[in-house]
Parts: structure tokens; C-alpha cells; sequence
């Protein structure tokens, strides 16, 4: 390409096309996005152009000019306007610039390394409990009967929700923020109500917002990838061992299951400006989707990326929890949760091998395993 000439459109750019459909599961695509990569950092999918590549990913999810479509998944329902799309738009998740910097600054002062620390009784006292519920029988489905209740007790437990109304959490989620304004104790949403950042705190609304907000986002993903990460382990027996024989190496064990097989395999970016990156041209308005999955397998940063190994050295950090100023806020509470759930149950449950069909949702949802049955000693 001459020095000063403006590269074409991805749209123009004779770049591979990848063909997939939206029921399909991850590991029925995995090989086609290997295909497509070999061919190109970029690729033209059924959705539009897929940034495949690792290096061109964890740019793309850095750059302030490719944004969170808001309010997409309303406006696929044809919701535009209105109370809650509203509320959806002005959520973290949709916020950019200097509302979301207000809002994730005063939020990161109650996500440290004390607020998830504090939790670790919780998180084992919980998974021993749905162990002992099944250790008896020998068999269990992971999805049914521990990855599913795994995450809300925990959750709850993060905001302050009394044990005795876990149940009943999200109908009076409301009462409880008022309530806690004038009864801080020692939980999440305390820490929410105490932040402060130059005068500014969060209002009644925001913290309705983010305490609804931690209750859904901690939930579906935690419950779909402890099962995903127990699937792979079952699957390679000698890391299930590895593991049970080091604990240790349970946050290890979360980076590689997460990285050969996530639950969350891409996302979502509306560029706003016309973008020239790595010589690719993206025009303003396009849709791009950003495919973690396969940037997490790609062979050009990790060695024999199909290899599990969770003693694995050097590898780069996995991009299942997005980048840049959208990073996931709860990242370091979800892998301590899924490394409590694997420590417990890779010391409980000896010799567990599948005892059935595992199938998958599709990977253009939050996938994960539909049902897991397993065997065990």
C-alpha cells in the first residue's frame, strides 16, 4: 500500500468469509474460525466484519472509537424509547466518556481485593453444601445441581441481603438500598453507598442500577462457566488430578478453562468514526463483532492453543473479560468464585467422568452447557 493512500473498506478488502448459524454451538464453528484466521486478522461473518486475530482484538476493545452498540438488544426487540430504555442505556454497561468514567470510579472503590477476600467462606461453604447434597449418589447433572445454584447465595451475600430472604432478593432489592443508607454494615453495597469520589456518590437510581445489574451479569455467566470449566476438566482427567493434587493452581485452572473454552465468545462494537487499524478500514456505523473465542485460540500467542494445560507459562491474559474501559468490573470476583467451585469440587468428587450427551447453547447467546452429567467416585 503507498505511504498516504486510504486503505479500502473491510467491506472491499477480498477478506475471508465465515459462515456459520445462530444455532450453532462454539465447538461446531471453533474450526471455521481457525480456517478464517489462517487467512486473515479479519473476517466477514454472518454478522457483519469479525476481528479474529488476538493482537487486532485487544486493540479494538482499547479503542475508545469502537463502542457499545446502546441499548442493542432492546432495539432488536424494536424498544427505542421509554422507561426502560431509558434505564438500559444509562446503565454502565452503555455509558461512555465522562458519565461512564464517573460511575465505574465510584464503583471500583467497593470492587478490591478485600471485597472479594471476604467472601471466600461463603463461596466454599455454598459449593460443599451442593456437593454433600449429591456426594451420595455417585452421579449429578453440574448444570442442574451446582452450577445453577452456585452464584445467587454468593451475590446476595456481596450486597448484604440477609440469608433469609436470598430467595426473595431481587422483588425487594428496592427496600434494602433504602434501608442500607442508614444501616451501613460490611458488604457491597455499603461499600457502593461509602464511595466518593471528589464530593461525588452514586444516587438511589445508580444503585438500584448496579446492585440489579451485579445480581443478572454475576449470575448467568458464573452458573454457565463453572459448568463449562468442570466440562473441560471431566474431559481431561490428568488436569481434573493435577489440580485436586494442587489447589494452587485453581486460578490457573480458571484462565486456561476460560481461554479454551468460555462461555462468552465475543461481543459487540459500533464504530463511530471512520477507523484505519493494522491497514484495516472500518467505516463509521459499522457493526463489528469482536470474537474473543477465537483470539483466545489463536496460534500466533498461544502454543497448540487446543492443548489444555493449567500449568501453561507465559501466555498473554485471556480476552473473555473485554478490555479497555469496559473490563469487566467484577472480573477478579467471578474467577475467585469459579476457583472456589472447582477447589471444592475437584477435592470432593474423585474419578468424575461425563455419563451423557453435554450439549450447548449457541454461541451468539451466553453459551455454556444446557445440561452435564457426570459419574463419579
Amino acid at each position: 500500500m503507498t505511504v498516504g493512500t486510504v486503505p479500502p473498506s473491510v467491506f472491499d478488502a477480498d477478506l475471508p468469509r465465515l459462515d456459520y448459524g445462530l444455532e450453532e454451538t462454539p465447538a461446531e464453528v471453533y474450526s471455521r474460525f481457525r480456517a478464517a484466521q489462517r487467512q486473515a486478522p479479519v473476517a466477514i461473518g454472518p454478522l457483519g466484519p469479525e476481528i479474529l486475530s488476538y493482537h487486532l482484538v485487544r486493540s479494538v476493545l482499547r479503542d475508545s472509537r469502537f463502542q457499545i452498540p446502546p441499548g442493542i438488544v432492546l432495539q432488536a426487540q424494536g424498544i427505542t424509547s421509554g422507561p426502560l430504555w431509558d434505564k438500559v442505556i444509562n446503565s454502565l454497561l452503555c455509558l461512555e466518556g465522562d458519565s461512564h468514567h464517573r460511575l465505574r470510579s465510584l464503583c471500583a472503590k467497593a470492587f478490591t481485593p478485600r471485597t472479594v477476600a471476604r467472601l471466600h467462606d461463603t463461596m466454599v461453604n455454598v459449593m460443599t453444601h451442593l456437593v454433600d447434597e449429591v456426594a451420595g449418589r455417585g452421579r449429578c447433572d453440574v448444570v442442574s445441581d451446582l452450577a445453577r445454584p452456585y452464584p445467587v447465595p454468593i451475590i446476595c451475600a456481596l450486597l448484604g441481603a440477609p440469608r433469609e430472604d436470598w430467595q426473595q432478593f431481587s422483588s425487594w432489592a428496592d427496600d434494602m438500598v433504602a434501608h442500607r443508607r442508614h444501616t451501613l454494615t460490611d458488604d457491597l453495597l455499603s461499600d457502593l453507598i461509602r464511595a466518593e469520589d471528589g464530593g461525588d456518590r452514586l444516587d438511589a437510581a445508580e444503585l438500584r442500577m448496579l446492585a440489579g445489574g451485579l445480581l443478572l451479569a454475576g449470575t448467568d455467566t458464573t452458573r454457565n462457566q463453572v459448568a463449562a470449566s468442570v466440562q473441560v476438566l471431566c474431559e481431561h482427567p490428568d488436569q481434573w488430578k493435577l489440580l485436586e493434587e494442587h489447589p494452587e493452581l485453581a486460578m490457573a485452572a480458571v484462565e486456561e478453562t476460560m481461554r479454551h473454552s468460555p462461555i462468552a465468545g465475543g461481543t459487540l462494537r459500533l464504530v463511530v468514526d471512520d477507523v484505519e487499524i493494522d491497514g484495516y478500514m472500518f467505516p463509521a456505523g459499522t457493526m463489528v463483532l469482536v470474537n474473543t473465542f477465537a483470539a483466545n485460540r489463536d496460534p500466533t500467542v498461544y502454543d497448540d492453543p487446543d492443548r489444555v494445560d493449567i500449568t501453561r507459562e507465559g501466555a498473554p491474559a485471556i480476552l473473555t473479560f473485554g478490555g479497555g474501559v469496559h473490563y469487566c468490573l467484577g472480573a477478579n470476583l467471578a474467577r475467585r468464585e469459579i476457583a472456589e467451585a472447582l477447589t471444592v469440587l475437584t477435592e470432593r468428587l474423585r474419578n468424575p467422568r461425563l455419563a451423557g450427551p453435554a450439549p450447548w447453547k449457541p454461541i451468539v447467546s451466553l453459551s455454556g452447557p444446557k445440561s452435564l452429567p457426570i459419574e463419579f467416585d
